[in-house]
């Protein structure tokens, strides 16, 4: 069981390190359809590190489930990456596309420190 979740961990993390730091690259070289701009992608890969973190937490602890450790570092990786989004424009140009990502990241911020509380 250690050894899957290892593997499993290994994958997630490097999947979503590529998609964030070459979201369009990846999916030209995968073949996908290209968007227009690396937002998605870069979230899909952010969810992608959070999780192989809580795998990660899961086989290293004696915590069964990805339960709230793991939601807490999904959530506290999804902060870190849109931020840093907004922090070199990759979110949009507009003030609402900047807004709503601000609103996303100060919800899971709360969320995940709420969680980290009730462990």
């Amino acid at each position: 069981m250690q050894q899957l979740l290892y593997i499993e961990t290994v994958l997630k993390l490097s999947a979503g390190l590529v998609l964030v730091l070459l979201p369009l690259m990846a999916c030209r070289v995968l073949g996908l359809p290209r968007p227009q701009s690396g937002l998605w992608p870069r979230l899909l890969g952010a969810v992608l590190i959070g999780l192989a973190g809580a795998t990660y937490i899961e086989g290293s602890t004696n915590l069964h489930g990805l339960g709230m450790a793991g939601c807490a570092i999904i959530n506290l990786v999804s902060v870190v990456v849109v931020l840093t989004l907004m922090a070199l424009g990759g979110v949009g140009n507009t003030r609402r596309s900047k807004f709503s990502m601000a609103l996303l990241a100060l919800a899971l911020m709360v969320l995940g420190i709420l969680e980290l509380a009730q462990l």
